[in-house]
Formats: structure tokens, C-alpha cells, sequence
């Protein structure tokens, strides 16, 4: 598949949590996608941020996408696959985005046989049987829907079987019992030849639901995939980013070294921004604080939001502390204050409004500091977006690896706010209690 060009449209910042030496762009204008098709490398990432947009704006860059990638494809006459990178615990504008993709892309291209629905993220956790997603926590498989992302006021739901998911959030259109599972047993007993026969019987954009509790397993299941692709089936793929790691090739490499990877300003002080409030994050936080480490904590109060140029007083404050630790080589942690703001709407628009306000807010202190740091971590997608590509205004980044499972480092780019900063993105719900203090003790 050299001659393929592998495209993940990742909808927050985490998707590049299993692969190393490959770039994220974090446009996708026509000129950005034709680089990113003429690059060397098979497999690139178009950071959408789609998982903080409303829904007409989903449809609307994606439409976009899926025409210029045509349209490059076209000139270049190069073949592709699409993944659309989507939450591990289920998540995000989905069917919306596939639906949509599907859509741009048929139009002067090909006609897709069917949708592969991989959700298995092996580094956070979340592993698949018999068609049933779950999260393990410890040594405890939980289902999905029993977990708190299953109440997320956005993307919530209700099922744990990723038929009945997927029949709930298409809302009929695609029934449980007709959706086609890669049971595990196949994958295990590798039974290739039989599931390559599967994915030849896909028709009309059925759901291909893939288990998966392994690397091993789901190499299997590409193996079969890629022979799919050679007798001239098309899928578009959702997934997490268990996916993009095997069908790119991505080999396996060990965690980056914390002082490796520092900027060259090594005595100034470090940046943490913590906007994510699931569970994991909190409870990282609050192991943090109590770890006894030597860094300075600062509440970003986010009930400001409720008072006019409230978060804007706010930032300010923040950066005054920020900048004289920056200053001093001390590290600041700065953490959205932990209670959800709760406004007075059920309109899942307007919270979802407040939400991004309050990431833009945080974001505009990465933004406004003059002192280059050591190095900036963000915790939480819609933050771990916006500060890359808002403050730090980062066009191209650099894969460098993970330092620790599942916690991706970009370079930035020379025309970045920050040029060559290792910039850390740690997802919201991933990670041991443990993890959080861990990463800044080996950086300060």
C-alpha cells in the first residue's frame, strides 16, 4: 500500500496517541492537502477539531475535505483511504461525519461498499468482545455505556453492543442484527481467508463492527482488509487510533525521555493546562497535588464564564502568575476549576457554546505569554486542540512519540508561536492515577 495515501481526519488532537514520524496538519486548505499527498510519508493526519463543532459546521468541513481530497487525488492520481478518527469511548458527530464524507466523496469518485467500525484503543483501555465494547479499569472490564462518557451531554448513549450503538445513532437506518461483526474468535483462530470473504459480501454501506483486544488480532483483520482493497472493495473507516497504527505500518518505539525532549530555554519554567473534567482527569489532578511536587497551582475559575468580561479578568490574572514562574524556572499547573459549570439551558448547542468559551479563554494564556517556556502540556481535547492550534498557531506538526502510553508529543513547527517546542497532548481520559505526576516530575 505505498502508493496509498492514508488520511486521518482526527477530531481532537488525541488521534495520533499510537504512531511516531508522521505530521498533523491543522488545515485543510487545498494547498495543505496537495503537500500533504506529494510528502513521502504513506499516512498524515488533518486535525478537524470537528468533536467541539456544532453539527452544521461538521457537515460543512467535511464536505470541504472530502472534496479537495478528491480533487487532489484526481491531480496526483494517487489512490487513498479515509479514517475518521473518532473517541475510543464512543464520542463525537458520528454517523454525521462518515455520512457526510461519504457523501463528498462519492460524488466524483467511488462508490463505498461498506463502513469498518473499529473503536479499539489498546493504550487507554478499551478493547472489544463479541461485538460488546468495554473500558478497562485495573483489571476490570466495564461496558462502555455504564461509564461516564456514556452520560456526555453532547454525544451520549445508551448501548454497549456496538450494533445497538450504532442502530441507536443512526436512528434505524442501520439495524443491529444487520451489522457484520469480525467476531474475536476469527481474528484469534486467523481465519483470514474467511474474513476476507466477509468484507467481498459488503454491500451498501453496512457496518463492519471489528473486535479487538490486541495488536495481534487487529493485524489480522488488516491483512484481510488490504486483500479486500486489492479485489476492489472501498470502505471508509471510523475508528480510534488503534486503526491508523496498523493499516499505516506505524513499528512500535519506546517512550520519550521527559528532558529529552525539552526546549532549548531548559531553565524556564514549564506550562500544564488542564481543562478536561471526566473522572480520570480529576482524580490525576488531585494525586498530583497531594504527590508533594514542587510546582505551583493555579485555579482558572470557570464559573467566570456567567460574568461579562468575567474570563477575560481571569486571564489576566492568570498570565501575571504564569509569566513570573516562566520567569523564575518554575513550573505552573494551571486546572479549570473542577465542578461543571451548569447554566441555565438543556440546549445542547449553548452548552456546548460555554464549553469552547472557556477552552478559548484558557487557550488565550498560551497565547498572550511573551516568555518561552520549557515545555506546555494540555490536558483535554478541546484545549489540547485549541492551544496547538490557536495560541501556538501550529500548521504542521511533528509526530515525535508518546511519553507515556497513549500521550502524544508534537514538534512544533519553525512558524509557530513557540518554533520547536515539545508541545504534550494528554487526552482527558487516559492514563493511571499516577500518570499526570509522573510526566511533570520527569520534565521540571
Amino acid at each position: 500500500m505505498k502508493d496509498v495515501k492514508i488520511i486521518v481526519l482526527d477530531d481532537d488532537p488525541t488521534g495520533i496517541q499510537t504512531v511516531h514520524d508522521v505530521y498533523v496538519y491543522t488545515d485543510w486548505h487545498l494547498e495543505t492537502i496537495q503537500e500533504a499527498f506529494q510528502d513521502a510519508n504513506n499516512l498524515f493526519f488533518i486535525l478537524t477539531n470537528s468533536r467541539s463543532f456544532s453539527e452544521d459546521k461538521t457537515i460543512q468541513v467535511h464536505q470541504e475535505i472530502g472534496e479537495r481530497i478528491n480533487q487532489v487525488a484526481q491531480e496526483s492520481g494517487k489512490e487513498y483511504i479515509v479514517i475518521s478518527r473518532g473517541d475510543s469511548t464512543l464520542r463525537g458527530h458520528y454517523p454525521l461525519e462518515t455520512e457526510t464524507l461519504r457523501d463528498a466523496l462519492e460524488e466524483k469518485h467511488i462508490c463505498f461498499d461498506g463502513e469498518i467500525f473499529c473503536p479499539f484503543f489498546l493504550e487507554g483501555g478499551r478493547v472489544t468482545i463479541h461485538g460488546v465494547h468495554y473500558i478497562k479499569s485495573g483489571e476490570t472490564l466495564m461496558p462502555v455505556a455504564e461509564s461516564e462518557f456514556a452520560k456526555d451531554k453532547t454525544f451520549g448513549y445508551n448501548h454497549s453492543d456496538l450494533g445497538a450503538f450504532i442502530e441507536e445513532k443512526t436512528k434505524g437506518r442501520y439495524r443491529a442484527q444487520d451489522c457484520i461483526r469480525i467476531d474475536i474468535d476469527l481474528l484469534r483462530q486467523k481465519r483470514i481467508d474467511e474474513i476476507y470473504q466477509i468484507l467481498l459480501n459488503v454491500d451498501h454501506f453496512n457496518k463492519v463492527i471489528v473486535d479487538s483486544t490486541s495488536y495481534e488480532e487487529l493485524e489480522i483483520f488488516v491483512l484481510a482488509f488490504r486483500q479486500a482493497l486489492k479485489a476492489g472493495k472501498h470502505f471508509l473507516i471510523r475508528s480510534a487510533a488503534g486503526f491508523p497504527k496498523i493499516l499505516g505500518g506505524i513499528s512500535n518505539q519506546g517512550l520519550l525521555k521527559g528532558q529529552s525532549i525539552k526546549s532549548s530555554n531548559v531553565q524556564a519554567g514549564g506550562i500544564v493546562l488542564i481543562g478536561s473534567h471526566v473522572h480520570k482527569t480529576t482524580e490525576q489532578l488531585e494525586y498530583l497535588k497531594a504527590s508533594g511536587l514542587d510546582v505551583d497551582y493555579i485555579e482558572f475559575k470557570a464559573e467566570q464564564v456567567k460574568v461579562e468580561k468575567g474570563l477575560k479578568r481571569e486571564v489576566n490574572r492568570v498570565i501575571q502568575q504564569v509569566e513570573q514562574n516562566i520567569y523564575q524556572g518554575r513550573t505552573s499547573v494551571v486546572y479549570t476549576s473542577r465542578n461543571v459549570v451548569k447554566l441555565k439551558t438543556r440546549d445542547r448547542e449553548k452548552i456546548l457554546e460555554a464549553s469552547v468559551k472557556i477552552s478559548e479563554a484558557v487557550t488565550s494564556i498560551i497565547g498572550l505569554i511573551q516568555i518561552k517556556p520549557s515545555f506546555i502540556l494540555a490536558k483535554g481535547g478541546i484545549t489540547s486542540s485549541d492551544v496547538g492550534t490557536k495560541a501556538l498557531k501550529v500548521k504542521k506538526a511533528f509526530v515525535m512519540g508518546q511519553i507515556k502510553p497513549g500521550v502524544p508529543v508534537w514538534k512544533t513547527d519553525a512558524k509557530s508561536k513557540f518554533p520547536n517546542m515539545p508541545y504534550i497532548i494528554f487526552p482527558g481520559n487516559v492514563g493511571e492515577r499516577e500518570t499526570l505526576k509522573e510526566i511533570i516530575e520527569s520534565l521540571v
